[in-house]
C-alpha cells in the first residue's frame, strides 16, 4: 500500500475528524531545518507554541524559549540557568502548598532524557521534517474516535489518562510510543484558550500514518454503531427499523 505523506497526513487527520485546530508536528532536533525561523518572541509557557503552530505557523523555538515555565522546560529537557531553576523550585513549592500536586509526583513526571537543541513547530502538513510527536486538540468526540484510532492501529495508551502538567504527555508519547490522552491543565487552558470541552490526543510521530488509516474504517463504524444505538434508545430494534 503506498504510504501517504505529511502533508496527506496532515489533511486526512484534520478533514476526517472535522477539526477546528491544525494537527500540530513537534519534532526535537539538534539544529533547525533549513529555511525554519526562530520563533519572534519567547512564550509564555512551552504550549503557547502549539497553539501558534495549530494556527498555521512552522518556526523553532531554542532552550531560552522556554524559561518562562520552568514546568514546561523540565518536561521538555531543558536545562534551566541557576536563577531559573530556583523558579522552578519556587513554583513546585506552590503547587505543593496548595495541594495541587504532591512532591513525590514531581519526581514521576515524564521527561526527556537527551539534550535540547531545538524544537520544530509546524501544522502537520506543512511539518518540515518527521514529527516526535503529533498533537491533535478537539472536542472529547472527535479525541474518542482518534484514541479508537490508536488502538486499532495497536498503540492505545494502557494507562490512565494524564492531567497536570498538559506538556507531560509529549515525552510520555515519545517513551511509550503509544497514544496519549491528556485533559490538559489550567495553565495550559489559560495561555492556549483550550475550551471547557476540549482536550488533548498525542499520537507518536512514527505511527500517525498508521492512525489516519485506520480512523475512516473508525469512523465509519461509529456512524453504524450510533444508528444502531438511536434506534434503540427510541425504543425500536434495529432490524424492525431497517424494514
Amino acid at each position: 500500500m503506498e504510504g501517504m505523506d505529511l502533508t496527506t497526513q496532515g489533511r486526512k487527520l484534520y478533514d476526517l475528524l472535522g477539526l477546528r485546530w491544525l494537527p500540530v508536528a513537534l519534532a526535537f532536533r539538534p539544529t533547525a531545518p533549513p529555511g525554519v525561523r526562530q520563533v519572534d518572541t519567547p512564550g509564555p509557557a512551552g504550549c503557547a507554541y502549539w497553539k501558534l503552530a495549530a494556527e498555521g505557523r512552522v518556526f523553532y523555538t531554542e532552550a531560552a524559549d522556554h524559561y518562562n515555565c520552568p514546568v514546561g522546560a523540565h518536561t521538555h529537557g531543558v536545562m534551566l540557568p541557576p536563577e531559573r531553576a530556583k523558579e522552578l523550585e519556587s513554583v513546585i513549592e506552590t503547587m505543593v502548598g496548595i495541594q495541587y500536586i504532591r512532591m513525590e509526583e514531581v519526581a514521576t513526571l515524564p521527561r526527556r532524557d537527551e539534550p535540547f537543541g531545538v524544537a520544530v513547530y509546524a501544522p502537520l502538513a506543512e511539518a518540515p521534517c518527521d514529527p516526535d510527536v503529533v498533537l491533535v486538540r478537539g472536542s472529547t468526540r472527535q479525541v474518542m474516535l482518534v484514541a479508537e484510532a490508536a488502538r486499532a492501529a495497536d498503540i492505545g495508551h494502557d494507562g490512565a489518562t494524564m492531567g497536570r502538567p498538559a506538556c507531560a504527555m509529549i515525552p510520555e508519547a515519545m517513551r511509550s510510543a503509544r497514544g496519549t490522552t491528556s485533559l490538559g491543565c489550567i495553565g495550559n487552558r489559560v495561555y492556549t484558550g483550550l475550551g471547557d470541552d476540549e482536550l488533548y490526543f498525542a499520537i507518536p510521530g512514527r505511527k500517525v500514518e498508521e492512525v489516519v488509516r485506520k480512523l475512516e474504517t473508525i469512523i465509519e463504524a461509529n456512524r453504524i454503531l450510533e444508528g444502531y444505538h438511536r434506534a434503540r434508545a427510541h425504543g425500536s430494534s434495529p432490524a424492525s427499523s431497517s424494514g
